[in-house]
């Protein structure tokens, strides 16, 4: 029997970069709850961001942010990471020398960018909707970090897949580099990714792994999809993630429907 379910957000749960849940996947996922299903956002996003986005049940459900780097369960921090200092700043060095990606520092209530592009800006602080200061220079943020993500929003998908190759041979040794979106990339503490985070709320809830459902599209999902007993690649996930999961879908909403059908019975 099914007592969690966890779901990606971009790509997953919001499909064709909607930046809003739909009415129906709240009501199913309010149903979900009320059924004494626990559901858990797990996404790359920043807690508040999250939180915004599940407003009209935000207190009924858990949240796994900035890919792992944080977990909280009914207001109560479960797990935390944060990265090293001194990588960090060999990190923003180095996306600064190649200078096509615009850099993102998440803190556990804010994220911090430069005023250096401003579609790039509007897109995090009145599209994404993020909780966001800006700074002169992100090198100069202090501790505690989260997670550090990087976007291109001119160039695409394929210079991002290019430059994680070359991020992953140079830092992979220290700390976690993956995709998290189209154009996208994040570091993550070593041992932190959506999967380690949600089995530590498990052990917290005192539910098997078998027992959990979970959704995604992204390599950073794998953990998570690989960590539960029952996992959907969406179909639109990038290649070979299906290769992690037992099922493949195009649609959460209606794998939720069939749960809750099966619920009921």
């Amino acid at each position: 029997m099914i007592k969690l379910v966890a779901s990606d957000l971009d790509g997953t749960l919001l499909q064709n970069d909607s930046q809003e849940l739909t009415p129906r996947a709240i009501e199913l996922i309010r149903e979900l709850t009320n059924q004494g299903i626990y559901f858990v956002a797990a996404s790359g996003r920043q807690y508040d961001n999250e939180v915004h986005l599940f407003e009209p049940i935000k207190d009924k459900i858990s949240y796994i942010a900035e890919n792992g780097s944080l977990c909280i369960h009914e207001g109560k921090v479960i797990s935390r990471t944060v990265i090293d200092m001194e990588l960090i700043n060999r990190i923003i060095e180095e996306v600064k020398q190649d200078g096509r990606f615009e850099i993102l520092i998440s803190k556990e209530h804010a994220c911090y960018i430069e005023n250096n592009n401003p579609v790039f800006v509007d897109h995090i602080v009145n599209v994404v909707k993020n909780t966001t200061e800006i700074v002169e220079d992100v090198r100069n943020v202090e501790g505690p970090i989260l997670k550090i993500a990087i976007g291109n929003m001119k160039d695409g998908p394929d210079v991002a897949e290019s430059y994680l190759k070359y991020l992953q041979n140079k830092f992979s040794s220290e700390i976690k580099v993956v995709t998290s979106g189209n154009i996208w990339i994040d570091f993550i503490a070593p041992g932190t990714n959506k999967g380690a985070a949600l089995l530590k709320l498990l052990k917290v809830l005192k539910i098997r792994p078998e027992e959990c459902m979970a959704f995604g599209d992204q390599r950073n999902d794998v953990e998570m999809l690989q960590a539960v007993g029952t996992s959907y690649a969406m179909a639109n996930a990038i290649s070979g993630l299906s290769d992690y999961s037992t099922h493949v879908t195009d649609s959460v909403e209606v794998v939720l429907e069939s749960l809750l059908y099966q619920l009921k019975r």
